[in-house]
């Protein structure tokens, strides 16, 4: 199957019972048994659902992957992930990251001894540099959150099997709409599903994709002893976006293109950050890794100023000031002050970071009335 018909049909089937088209919504928290250990492979909602079963599913079909696990958020997908480690372990990370991610690490982690590095990981020299006889993975985001930096998966990956790590990419910002990092050599993919899987702004879950067995073993271990797991509802909310998940992300794409090269020509932007540009350090291998360049833009205005930024995320009328990203209307954000507010102010600007950068998810509206916003904001 392409990628539009694997998206409307694969990992889901029709309901059993009745034959409905679309998963029903298994409401309910435990199964009757027929005798104590008979049951028809369900026993308690938090172990298996059937409605998150087909969305687990149609995850891994869609990353060409072989499991699909499903969670509570995407912090508790992350969440899993590292508890497979040991105190004593340590992760190879970058350090342009989203800040729930650093902050888990640092403020959580980093507590029950596992070390993390974060470094530059457009240059794999310095990713090899950081292995030790401790290192166990190494946690790849790709295009990062909010520079839009992107990551070499598969040198990445050739490293990590050099010395048996780990590789896990989170997915958010791509979408296997534009890159499968199974393909490309990683270990395990994640995502927030809140963000373009959903797509609706409607729902909060994360998700974890494997083709390894064992890994796959290890993990749905955690995630029923830990117990994070999404309700059959939300699991319904975004079986219903994946259908229309292609769709989304080429408009996404088109929209996103042309908001950065109006930002790019815009008398008062100084940079703006999107892999698409030629002269994007990082354009080569997001060109290889990737279909399209994403929906997602980033920029600074001359003179760095923060009150100027917020003067212009104040004027906004189609680009909605809220956290998040991915959904269909477009919305805009501070990093600094708010999804990244929780990395310290050095580390942000050691990153590239600036105190005054804005980040744009552009969503699928008609494009004349998002440039026209944007011209107007920043009048």
């Amino acid at each position: 199957m392409k990628f539009g018909t694997k998206a409307i049909h694969a990992g889901v089937e029709p309901d059993p019972t009745t034959g409905a088209i679309m998963t029903p919504i298994y409401q309910t928290s435990t199964y009757v048994q027929r005798s104590p250990g008979d049951h028809k492979g369900y026993e308690y909602s938090r172990t298996h659902n059937p409605t998150r079963t087909q969305l687990q599913n149609a995850l891994a079909a869609l990353e060409n992957g072989n499991h699909g696990l499903c969670f509570s958020s995407g912090m508790a997908a992350v969440d899993a992930i590292i508890k497979m480690l040991k105190p004593g372990d340590e992760v190879i990370s970058t350090n342009d990251l989203y800040g729930g991610s650093y902050r888990i690490f640092t403020k959580v982690f980093q507590n029950y001894g596992i070390k993390f590095h974060f470094t530059d990981m457009g240059d794999l020299t310095k990713v090899e540099s950081l292995v030790n006889e401790n290192t166990r993975m190494i946690w790849v985001e790709t295009p990062t959150n909010p520079l839009l930096n992107i990551i070499d998966i598969k040198g990445c990956a050739e490293i990590a099997k050099k010395h048996k790590l780990l590789v896990v990419a989170d997915n958010t910002f791509a979408t296997p709409y534009l890159q499968t990092p199974l393909d490309l050599g990683a270990d395990i993919v994640m995502h927030s599903l809140t963000k373009y899987m959903g797509g609706h702004s409607d729902v909060v879950m994360g998700a974890i994709v494997v083709k390894d067995d064992d890994l796959h073993q290890q993990l749905a271990f955690i995630q029923n002893s830990c117990g994070a797991t999404p309700g059959p509802q939300d699991c319904f909310l975004v079986l219903r976006g994946l259908k229309t998940l292609h769709l989304r992300m080429e408009r996404h794409c088109q929209n996103g293109r042309q908001v950065a090269e109006f930002l790019k020509g815009h008398v008062k932007v100084e940079k703006v950050f999107w892999p698409g540009f030629e002269e994007h350090k990082n354009h080569k291998v997001a060109q290889e890794q990737m279909r399209d360049f994403g929906g997602m833009v980033s920029f600074v205005l001359k003179g760095d100023k923060v009150e100027d930024a917020i003067s212009v995320l104040e004027k906004f009328k189609f680009f909605t000031l809220a956290e998040s990203l991915g959904g269909v209307e477009s919305l805009c954000g501070h990093p600094a002050s708010m999804t990244h507010a929780s990395i310290p102010r050095e580390e942000r600007m050691k990153a590239g970071l600036s105190e005054s950068l804005i980040r744009l998810s552009v969503g699928v509206e008609d494009i004349e009335d998002l440039l026209s916003d944007l011209e107007q904001a920043l009048r």
